[in-house]
């Protein structure tokens, strides 16, 4: 579908933009930092974050293979948990009174408090990283699942109803399409914050990992190697979200051509 001039322009400044106004940002921290002269251990600049970044490249390799593996095991377990809840819950009305308001409230648990009850109970081995990922993650993705079963057009199910259609063909055919945009806005945002928890799980206790390398980096006031870190935390949970984003368009093609269609149309 061709675009108008306007909305080429408009598209190129959504992706100039906040790349000048970052670029600006770094600039002015470079520039802050040379005129105040602080010290490195306390705000490094940009460009000596970059050389420190490529300076423990290997090191940081090594760690982040290990947060990318507690990573998808636990994102995994997740997406199993969450799919599993929000049918349980769209199945039955008397399950979602019970479950949903459970799911809000464990919701208001902060999660650095719940890791370290975790590694007491299984130990510093892989499997709180993996529970502390899967306890981040499970929420959106279930929560917007649930919600886009119950918001499936109600006019659809009795006319495949009307046709003959049992429970099955219906939840196949009718709740599941219309379900999928929930689910991977659900999983866009688990995505972005899996990341976080494998870090979160390996602050308390791990061998090998981010986390850990940020710990150590922190108490050896190497503050460079901290920002390089946070900076593959960074780089990694975009990629997870470009990987949920074009599977998305892979498999809902027809959701974002009509989107463009309302758009541009």
């Amino acid at each position: 579908m061709k675009r108008s001039p306007s909305t080429a322009r408009r598209d190129f400044a959504t992706i100039f933009l906040p790349g000048l106004t970052l670029f600006m940002l770094l600039v002015l921290w470079e520039l802050g930092v040379k005129v105040s002269k602080v010290e490195a251990w306390i705000l490094p600049g940009p460009s000596q974050i970059v050389t420190s970044l490529w300076q423990v490249r290997e090191l940081l390799w090594q760690h982040g293979v290990q947060t990318i593996y507690e990573t998808f095991l636990g994102f995994s377990l997740a997406i199993i948990v969450g799919i599993a809840l929000a049918t349980v819950i769209d199945w039955s009305e008397t399950l979602r009174k019970a479950i949903y308001p459970l799911l809000i409230i464990s919701q208001t648990i902060p999660i650095i408090a719940v890791a370290p009850l975790l590694i007491i109970w299984f130990g510093y081995g892989l499997l709180p990283k993996i529970l502390v990922v899967a306890l981040v993650c499970f929420f959106p993705i279930t929560i917007n699942l649930a919600d886009g079963y119950r918001l499936v057009d109600r006019e659809m199910i009795r006319l495949m109803s009307a046709m003959g259609a049992g429970p099955g063909r219906i939840f196949t055919m009718v709740k599941l399409p219309a379900a999928l945009p929930f689910f991977f806005s659900g999983l866009r945002i688990a995505g972005t914050y899996s990341v976080m928890g494998a870090v979160i799980g390996e602050w308390l206790g791990a061998s090998k990992g981010l986390g850990i390398f940020m710990t150590r980096s922190s108490q050896s006031y190497l503050t460079d190697r901290v920002f390089a870190a946070i900076i593959l935390i960074t780089c990694l949970s975009l990629l997870i979200f470009l990987i949920i984003e074009g599977a998305a368009r892979l498999i809902m093609p027809w959701y974002y051509r009509q989107r463009e269609t309302s758009l541009f149309g």
